[in-house]
């Protein structure tokens, strides 16, 4: 009987410790299996929605990639954004929901950079590390370190966005002596029109006209006409035209684009940008744009979206963490490949080396899809190691 008692005995003992260890080992592969929630917003609606929604597709690429190849840290990725309406005012209140009540793990964004501007006051008091997209200088004043941009602005952002339309005009025969700077009274705007203020006097040219409209401003016919009683007599015509990278209001505009400079370009489909999967990018972009009503190619905004994306899995992956202040120490410390090009980090979290170009619209004469998508007709005409074409000077030569 004693026999049979200690063999009942181990075998619930046995039993036992076989049920605990499976129990932790369950235990343990749930908890490995919880996402990684990685919170941001973008405008998709309002004035941004047009990028935003771009961006979006993007970073669920980005999700779905990594998620292919066992997620970040052997678990997924899930994306928890929220519309901000092309409010900076709603900035507060998403990024302090996403962490509060949806308890993310990493954040990126906002997109913009009126929007990212008004998110860093929340993400700096929390040590936390973003990466904000497509802003420029958003932390010139808060020089919060844990921020890093995806923007090929450079350490100098407010003056390279307009340094090239400057170093064109400084090269033209002759001269052009006077310049009209006109802006949106935002952050995004006076950002761009102080760099193009101190471009301006760098290159000796006289200011005859410097304004900045209300961003809801939907006819600038009396800021046009001020500039012109002012003398202006443009001999060059452009600037940092964010609306017209949208390929459905290039298609809507056509040979209207004619001879504008654009200085807002970050990225154009030419050889020297063929980066490491950014075609494939693009094209699993394409695929998925089909029938949202969004810009169906993408071209100067969902690389960037993925590259942030990189960037940030790159640093996890380097760090085996999801601390933020290691992740940052990790991104700061770091060259990285991405679809975007290779990317270092510096000053204020800009791009240590700036890859800004310059393209001009010629010789559209419709208003279809092939004419502004034409290589031929959208020409890079700065800076001289990515150049496909050269500039049509003066203004209204390329009008004809």
């Amino acid at each position: 009987m004693r026999a049979l008692y200690r063999l009942r005995v181990a075998i619930w003992t046995f039993a036992w410790i076989l049920f605990a260890w499976t129990s932790q080992a369950f235990l343990h592969e749930a908890v490995a299996a919880d996402p990684v929630k990685v919170g941001f917003s973008l405008g998709l609606t309002g004035a941004n929605a047009p990028n935003g929604k771009q961006l979006l597709i993007a970073l669920e690429i980005w999700r779905d990639d990594v998620n292919a190849k066992g997620g970040l840290l052997g678990r997924p990725v899930e994306l928890v954004y929220y519309d901000d309406q092309t409010n900076p005012s709603n900035e507060n209140n998403i990024y302090t929901k996403l962490l509060d009540v949806d308890k993310v793990n990493l954040v990126l964004g906002p997109y913009g950079t009126n929007q990212i501007s008004a998110a860093l006051p929340i993400l700096a008091p929390r040590n936390l590390t973003t990466i904000g997209i497509l802003g420029t200088a958003a932390n010139s004043e808060a020089h919060y370190k844990n921020y890093f941009s995806m923007i090929p602005l450079g350490p100098d952002p407010k003056r390279e966005f307009s340094r090239g339309f400057f170093e064109l005009a400084a090269a033209q025969n002759p001269k052009p002596k006077t310049v009209a700077i006109v802006g949106a009274d935002a952050e995004f705007g006076k950002n761009a029109t102080d760099g193009a203020r101190e471009n301006a006097k760098a290159a000796g040219l006289t200011i005859v006209y410097d304004t900045r409209y209300p961003p809801a401003s939907t006819d600038l016919t009396p800021v046009v006409r001020a500039a012109s009683e002012a003398g202006l007599n443009p001999k060059l015509m452009g600037g940092t035209m964010i609306g017209l990278l949208a390929t459905p209001l290039k298609i809507q505009m056509g040979p209207l684009m004619n001879g504008y400079l654009n200085n807002a370009e970050v990225f154009v489909p030419i050889p020297t940008f063929n980066f490491t999967g950014v075609r494939e990018l693009l094209n699993k972009y394409r695929e998925r744009a089909k029938g949202q009503g969004v810009d169906p190619f993408g071209y100067n905004f969902a690389p960037y979206g993925y590259a942030a994306g990189q960037v940030l899995a790159a640093a996890v992956a380097g760090t085996k963490s999801f601390d933020h202040p290691k992740i940052a120490d990790y991104i700061r410390t770091h060259t990285f490949d991405t679809v975007a090009g290779q990317i270092k980090f510096g000053k204020d979290g800009e791009w240590a080396k700036p890859r800004m170009i310059v393209t001009q619209w010629q010789n559209i004469t419709g208003n279809d899809l092939g004419q502004v998508t034409d290589l031929k007709n959208w020409v890079v005409v700065w800076p001289p190691e990515y150049k496909t074409g050269n500039i049509i000077y003066p203004f209204e030569s390329a009008r004809k």
